[in-house]
């Protein structure tokens, strides 16, 4: 089994943390359904914290025998989306990616991307066509439940390294460490995860900024559960030390449809109107 790649390390650890919290987007829908031949349509729609709201329509093919994915799309921005991915067609392991973005009069993006998986390697190259051409690329090498690994990025018309990150992680049955040095190696993040129980999940994770402010909160603080309070329905909350206490509830109604409801609240600020809320429903049919 191929360890995780780069921005996987600390998963366990940002997904207590991060996943499943409904409060980032007052409102938020999605609908996807799949045909017999292997085309997927999906529908989303957001309202922004601004009230602005936002809308795509994806269509997806999958052919299986040929490793071949086309997916297609169209935002409200009016920006055309296409990718289209060829899987260990090449040679076991190896995923090729072409990314485009065009806004008709005002932008368009280029990018081709490349994956690739084996027992002990995972490696990834990222590489924007249109722009300078930038290469940025990660690697990571795992045995035994330990992961190490590096990432970079390149300007290749300026010819110079635009930064460079390096992590450590390990994984047991039931618990997770990792240090993640980004930015040039000034910000350093330790993350820890901890399946305590079947049904209750702990993460923590500090990050310190070297180049940043010194003082008695140079280092931020994060603590998150999650509780699985049957099969189809969880809770989690999370706590910062800049006081924002997160909540989530998640619910499968019913098979393909699920319901999230989520909240953050400024603890300092609790008499002021500083607190968020959010919706999520989505079906899959």
């Amino acid at each position: 089994m191929a360890p995780p790649n780069f921005s996987q390390i600390s998963k366990p650890t940002n997904d207590v943390l991060n996943k499943d919290f409904f409060h980032f987007t007052p409102v938020a829908l999605s609908l996807k359904t799949s045909a017999p031949n292997g085309i997927s349509f999906t529908t989303k729609g957001s309202v922004s914290p601004d009230s602005q709201t936002s809308a795509s329509l994806e269509t997806k093919y999958s052919d299986k025998a040929s490793g071949l994915t086309l997916t297609q799309g169209w935002t409200t921005a009016n920006a055309l989306k296409t990718k289209i991915e060829l899987t260990g067609a090449l040679t076991p392991g190896l995923k090729t990616e072409l990314d485009t973005t065009l806004v008709p009069g005002l932008s368009k993006a280029a990018k081709l991307n490349l994956y690739f998986a084996q027992q002990s390697v995972n490696a990834r190259a990222f590489v924007n066509l249109l722009k300078g051409p930038v290469f940025t690329g990660d690697f990571t090498v795992g045995r035994d439940g330990f992961t190490a690994g590096g990432a970079l990025s390149y300007d290749v018309k300026a010819a110079s390294l635009t930064g460079y990150s390096a992590g450590i992680g390990y994984k047991a049955p039931s618990y997770a460490l990792s240090l993640i040095a980004a930015n040039n190696l000034s910000v350093f993040a330790a993350g820890y995860y901890h399946k305590v129980t079947p049904t209750i999940e702990v993460g923590a994770k500090g990050t310190y900024d070297s180049k940043g402010p010194a003082g008695a909160n140079a280092v931020a603080m994060e603590v998150g559960t999650k509780y699985q309070l049957d099969s189809s329905s969880f809770v989690k909350a999370k706590i910062a030390d800049s006081g924002i206490l997160a909540l989530s509830f998640q619910e499968i109604l019913r098979p393909g449809v699920k319901l999230g409801l989520g909240g953050a609240f400024d603890t300092l600020k609790l008499g002021e109107s500083a607190h968020k809320l959010g919706l999520s429903l989505s079906f899959d049919a």
